[in-house]
């Protein structure tokens, strides 16, 4: 089992320090980030929460999959891992001008 957990349906109240804190009693936590949005700042609505051990990620998936924080009923499960597919497409073909 992987040590990083996916955490949706947050609040946009919650922040990085709340979310490490309805976290931290299954064990050390490496790293608890809540995503925002990168014009706006503001929460997108779900984050990660990354523990030092694989034991304490699965205590706290069982533990906090449908459990509430800040008003809202939480989706946690472990994370999957991003594919290496690159960024978003180019659009169709390009047609060549002979003009210079």
């Amino acid at each position: 089992m992987s040590n990083k957990l996916f955490v949706g349906s947050l609040s946009w109240n919650t922040d990085d320090y709340g979310l490490r804190a309805a976290f931290e009693r299954f064990g050390d936590i490496t790293d608890a980030k809540v995503i925002t949005d990168r014009d706006s700042g503001r929460s997108r609505g779900f984050g990660f929460v990354t523990f030092a051990d694989s034991a304490a990620a699965g205590r706290a998936v069982d533990a906090m999959n449908g459990a509430e924080l800040d008003g809202r009923s939480l989706n946690v499960d472990v994370a999957q891992e991003r594919g290496g597919g690159g960024g978003g497409g180019g659009g169709g073909r390009r047609e060549r001008s002979n003009r210079w």
